[in-house]
């Protein structure tokens, strides 16, 4: 039975980054700078995907759709970052912590399942070319980008509702930026065994199963291009993958170096460095390595720049 003097918790206090004035200052220019460029950055993907016929592929159509889920999860986490480093820490409603931790999982969540579906695109493009137009048409590419949306969104639901139902009764202190799930268990006065299990078995389809595509595709994808006689057709045939296989072994890389290698000894403020990265360096990365690396994008950046400049 729950002891009545113990008081519900109706708002949750973030940390943030606990670092003298000066250093906070320099964070907050830091990443509002990032903010921006990410922002942009993906827009224009977005943008020029759009607009531009020659971006009408399979391909970009799904880069346009990691642009989308790049820019809501930095709306979701940043400008909230930012108002936490000027203020050295701030206030969140119950509703509004449950909010954003929603978000934050559906979009990494919707990354995950983008970035399988990518990995599938790349598969069938080089491993089965002859009939790449006829299995990825528009429509079979947009019922996959929405069961990526939906399956994310889904998936996160019901993590959030579970953790919700949790008692919060004491300590309302989250040592971190943002709303995340293991700062959160740590405040609940109720037992979170059913939660973990959850995550546990959330884990599998969001995660296990996607890695496993993921590497699967790639192998099948290196097979086919090492019997390709020609260097420079096999050089070619890499290069259409290469970007994707950047950002996947970036986002993967940062995911597991938070959430799935031990954290015994690792401190509080090396586990936040760690979060950065996935939360807002990678948004930030993602459109630069797919403008950078891809000669398409470049064309259509110049062409739109001559249309609107001259």
């Amino acid at each position: 039975m729950d002891d009545p003097n113990l008081t519900l918790v109706t708002e949750f206090f973030l940390l943030g980054f606990q670092v003298n004035k000066s250093v906070r200052y320099f964070l907050f220019c830091f990443l509002l700078v990032i903010f921006c460029g990410t922002i942009c950055g993906n827009l224009l993907i977005i943008t020029l995907v759009s607009t531009s016929k020659t971006l009408h592929t399979p391909m970009y159509f799904f880069i346009s759709q990691l642009s989308i889920s790049d820019i809501l999860l930095t709306i979701d986490l940043v400008p909230n970052m930012l108002h936490i480093l000027l203020n050295n820490g701030g206030a969140i409603t119950f509703i509004g912590c449950f909010t954003q931790f929603c978000f934050f999982g559906a979009m990494e969540g919707s990354e995950c399942f983008i970035l399988t579906v990518m990995s599938y695109d790349r598969y069938v493009a080089i491993c089965n070319p002859l009939h790449y137009t006829s299995i990825m048409t528009s429509s079979h590419c947009v019922i996959l980008a929405a069961m990526c949306w939906l399956f994310a969104f889904s998936m996160i639901m019901i993590e959030t509702i579970s953790t919700a139902k949790l008692f919060f009764c004491g300590p309302n202190t989250i040592d971190h930026f943002f709303c995340d799930m293991v700062p959160l268990l740590e405040l609940a006065c109720s037992d979170t065994s059913i939660v973990h299990l959850e995550i546990y078995l959330i884990s599998i389809p969001v995660i296990l199963i996607p890695t496993t595509i993921i590497i699967m595709s790639y192998m099948y994808i290196v097979l086919t291009i090492l019997r390709i006689p020609s260097i420079t057709d096999r050089h070619k045939a890499f290069s259409t993958c290469s970007s994707h296989l950047i950002v996947v072994s970036i986002f993967y890389w940062t995911l597991f170096g938070v959430y799935i290698v031990p954290t015994k000894g690792r401190t509080v403020t090396m586990s936040k460095a760690l979060s950065l990265l996935y939360t807002v360096f990678t948004p930030l990365v993602n459109p630069i390595i797919y403008s950078l690396r891809n000669k398409d994008i470049k064309k259509a950046v110049r062409k739109a720049l001559y249309k609107h400049v001259i």
